[in-house]
């Protein structure tokens, strides 16, 4: 596929080559290249579509077609601010497009900028669409607006109670901005108008699960049986229930009723099960099936787990020998340490962290922190991105279907970053990055006094407690303002609690990249 796009890049390239020197712009020429940034961008390659529209869009400035595909191939290839500056073009040249409006409203949301003005035009352009509403309320709650965007997505899911993807932003709206108590009450709403739906019914259970409610989440399943009978789903639910809960710690039979399913999700729960109940052979056997599939990501971390404790060598083969950790410092001055964590501070807007954060005791931005338009910020990224490409550049040989050597190591794109404010007693459950390639902690303040080590620090290698897997970690990193902590996004990791104070952090994950 990529030789194809470059074959056809190359071609078109050579048009347009053409026209710069004095041809004529025929609408053949602008549907052939547009035609071609579409394909390229589904195939991961923006570089390609950058490389044909910026010449072709300086011989047709007042095409919308030819901004708005050069403004998308930007986005893809997190260049946000020439992104903004090619949908503030195209929306001048095409107000009244309501892809390009609504495009122009989300890159301005994901940069920082205003853009809650911006998604009223889009609604007025297709008033009844239900994801141009969940980013308007998005964009209303980043502005402190926390009331209008919770009412406006409110409105818009008790319309659509079968929307989940609105349901769940809701939620998330409602207990990150402090609504303890009735954050769920849209499910209950959902499932009220269509009992016999199973997915409201299983989204809750999942929301109130996340909490570890087990007696909650078992009272959701006891009410969606009775309104849409028995099924796999449900029963999936009920063993994930018993052995996530500890009622059936021991049951070495409890998944047998679904022996014949082969589910990632399901083989995930298994998995666990099999380790609380020390059945090593069984979690390796249900982990192997998975690995060369596209849920692999998911399954790695059990593997560390289950080969360090049969003291498998593969276990040195996948997380490294030395482990595949790095902490640098960074050349960055406590002046501009002192600016940027200004700037975080007043993106917690939050009250509380999200339902499936590995967060306690403190909150996570939301949105892609890197994108963000403050100078800070952006000269934080340049620097960070040239850490990784010095991580990258030092790792051991490429190794045949290896999780992190065995991936090409050319681009280097970020699948998320956001900032942590932890206080007193504040910590991150141990946990994975299952989205991510190498993942990521960088300190910007810290309390003075956090207690006696290793309090604050990040540790690595140790397994979540509920798993009951006793294994030493593999290290412990103090924090220090400046510094950067690098490591396969495969492996375990999570903070020891500290005393009082401030411990505020940018944390990134690097996207598995395909070339």
């Amino acid at each position: 596929m990529t030789a194809q796009l470059e074959g056809q890049y190359a071609e078109l390239a050579q048009r347009i080559a053409a026209l710069s020197s004095g041809g004529s712009v025929f609408p053949s020429d602008i549907g052939g290249c547009t035609n071609f940034a579409l394909d390229a961008n589904a195939a991961g390659r923006a570089d390609l579509s950058i490389a044909l529209l910026e010449p072709l869009s300086r011989r047709a400035s007042g095409v919308p077609r030819v901004w708005q595909l050069l403004g998308l191939s930007y986005r893809d290839a997190q260049l946000m601010e020439e992104a903004v500056a090619a949908f503030d073009h195209a929306v001048k040249l095409a107000p009244d497009d309501a892809l390009i409006v609504a495009a122009h409203a989300q890159c301005h949301l994901e940069t920082g900028r205003p853009a809650a003005h911006l998604f009223r035009n889009a609604q007025k352009l297709v008033p009844g669409d239900i994801e141009i509403t969940r980013s308007a309320a998005a964009a209303l709650a980043a502005e402190g607006n926390f009331s209008a965007g919770e009412k406006l997505l409110a409105r818009a899911v008790s319309a659509n109670p079968a929307w989940l993807d609105g349901h769940r932003s809701l939620t998330a709206l409602r207990i990150t901005h402090g609504d303890s108590t009735g954050y769920l009450r849209g499910y209950a709403e959902a499932t009220a108008s269509q009992p016999q739906n199973p997915g409201p019914w299983l989204a809750w259970f999942y929301a109130v699960a996340a909490k570890c409610d087990w007696d909650g989440a078992s009272a959701v399943l006891d009410q969606a049986e009775k309104a849409c009978g028995p099924s796999h789903s449900f029963l999936k639910q009920r063993l994930y229930l018993a052995s996530e809960s500890g009622a059936a710690a021991r049951d070495a039979d409890l998944f047998a009723p679904l022996a014949d399913v082969m589910d990632p999700g399901l083989d995930i729960c298994q998995v666990r099960h099999a380790l609380r109940g020390g059945w090593i052979d069984r979690a390796e056997a249900l982990a192997t099936r998975h690995i060369g599939t596209s849920a692999q990501a998911g399954f790695w971390p059990y593997l560390s787990l289950i080969w360090r404790l049969k003291g498998d060598d593969r276990a040195a083969w996948l997380d490294g020998d030395p482990p595949l950790i790095r902490a640098t410092d960074i050349d960055i001055s406590a002046e501009a340490l002192a600016k940027l964590a200004t700037i975080l501070r007043s993106l917690h807007k939050m009250r509380a962290p999200f339902l499936e954060q590995s967060v306690r005791g403190g909150t996570q931005t939301d949105q892609q922190l890197f994108f963000h338009h403050a100078p800070e910020i952006q000269a934080l990224r340049a620097k960070i991105r040239q850490a990784v490409a010095d991580y990258v550049a030092a790792l051991p040989p490429h190794a045949e279907g290896h999780p992190l050597l065995g991936l090409p190591r050319g681009e280097l794109l970020f699948e998320g970053s956001w900032s942590v404010r932890l206080s007193g007693q504040g910590f991150h459950v141990h946990h994975t990055h299952t989205h991510g390639w190498i993942s990521s902690a960088f300190y910007v303040s810290l309390p003075e006094e956090m207690g006696p080590a290793p309090a604050g620090w990040i540790e690595f290698g140790t397994a979540p407690p509920e798993l009951g897997v006793d294994l030493p970690a593999y290290a412990q990193i103090e924090p220090k303002p400046g510094r950067l902590v690098l490591f396969p996004s495969t492996m375990w990791h999570g903070t020891v609690p500290f005393n009082d104070g401030e411990r505020l952090t940018v944390a990134f994950d690097i996207r598995r990249p395909t070339r």
